[in-house]
């Protein structure tokens, strides 16, 4: 697939060591801020999920936005 408008990514460094979990990041960051890839990203990680535009949560059963 070539220039997507929307990636889904279900815990991209959940399971990787510190390393190779920062070069995915970035490569997901770089996709976005270069082609305009919207990212949606599930992760548990509170280090990934602050390096986000946006951060929402869920929370007994309902998404809410965390507050900047």
């Amino acid at each position: 697939v070539h220039g997507p408008l929307l990636l889904l990514a279900d815990e991209p460094t959940g399971n990787l060591d510190a390393v190779t979990g920062e070069r995915i990041l970035e490569l997901l960051l770089t996709l976005h801020r270069q082609a305009g890839t919207t990212i949606v990203m599930v992760t548990h990680s509170q280090e990934v999920a602050a390096r986000a535009d946006r951060i929402l949560v869920l929370d007994t059963g309902l998404i809410r936005e965390l507050a900047r």
